[in-house]
């Protein structure tokens, strides 16, 4: 499959997830969902690797690449996340990710020698409109730009940008190695990261967990599938085959949309006139990205 439309699906996937993990996150700790959803999908790469192709043999430094980039991106960089899901909302942090596709593609131009096409540059031009537009709908809502969350959703986002260029690099030294399996060993790298924290500041994983009700519980897993096991097999799988990073890295930016959206059905409330607009524009750079 086309790597751009695998990583289109896998910011559906993530977008739809994420407003699971902003309602939890709100409620317990984004150490605390972190965790769960680490482990909900760690255990779900490691259940469908062992029932469909099993592990391939993987050199010591591309495990070290996926574990270290699971503890920077997965680990690290999703508490930021969703710092910044709970203080201004999925929507609204995913806008931070413009600069995503920048910071990659310059990283892999001088890693990896990528260049990018001319009518893909447009693609990424039209997105980061989309992201003004939602910026300026913020500004005016609120008349302040909440410094706090923006912060989280800065460090987010470098951090997972290097969980990218990382993972890239572990798939180039070990071809063999499946998205599943980079996902598996990702996971892992990000609880060894929750492990750590949970030694010098508990967050009481397994009693909440206990004291939650099975409707919860559900909208856990849910929110574990779509947002993290879905979205990361999809992503990585567009990583390894993608001949541009950052363009799969703009891609990303598509997230803005398809989170202010399931805001909107979320919070049961209508979709504003800027979010009509991003989405004109949003339709524009598809059609030059994918073309």
């Amino acid at each position: 499959m086309n790597a751009s439309i695998l990583a289109l699906m896998a910011n559906f996937s993530f977008a739809l997830g994420s407003q699971f993990f902003t309602h939890f996150t709100r409620i317990y700790s984004s150490t605390w969902m972190n965790t769960f959803k680490a482990l909900a999908a760690g255990l779900g790469f490691l259940l469908t690797i062992l029932i469909t192709t099993g592990f391939n043999p993987i050199t010591n430094i591309g495990l070290t690449l996926f574990l270290v980039s699971g503890a920077i991106g997965l680990g690290i960089g999703d508490i930021f996340l969703l710092k910044a899901f709970g203080e201004i909302g999925p929507g609204r942090t995913m806008v931070i990710f413009g600069f995503h596709p920048i910071i990659v593609g310059i990283f892999s131009y001088f890693i990896f020698a990528q260049q990018v096409e001319t009518h893909k540059l447009w693609g990424i031009f039209f997105f980061i409109i989309c992201l003004l537009i939602f910026s300026l709908e913020s500004f005016r809502a609120t008349k302040q730009w909440r410094v706090k969350g923006l912060i989280f959703a800065f460090s987010g986002m470098v951090l997972d940008a290097g969980g990218v260029l990382i993972t890239r690099f572990a798939f180039d030294t070990n071809p063999v190695t499946s998205p599943l399996e980079g996902n598996f060993y990702r996971c892992i790298g990000a609880l060894l990261v929750y492990s750590v924290i949970r030694r010098f500041s508990p967050f009481h994983f397994r009693a909440r967990l206990k004291s939650m009700s099975r409707k919860a519980t559900l909208f856990l897993c849910m929110g574990a599938f779509f947002g993290t096991y879905l979205s990361l097999m999809l992503y990585l799988q567009a990583i390894q085959i993608a001949e541009s990073l950052a363009l799969i890295s703009s891609i990303s930016i598509t997230a803005v949309i398809f989170s202010s959206t399931f805001e909107c059905i979320w919070e049961k409330k209508a979709p504003s006139g800027y979010l009509l607009l991003a989405f004109v524009f949003f339709l524009i750079g598809t059609y030059f990205t994918l073309g």
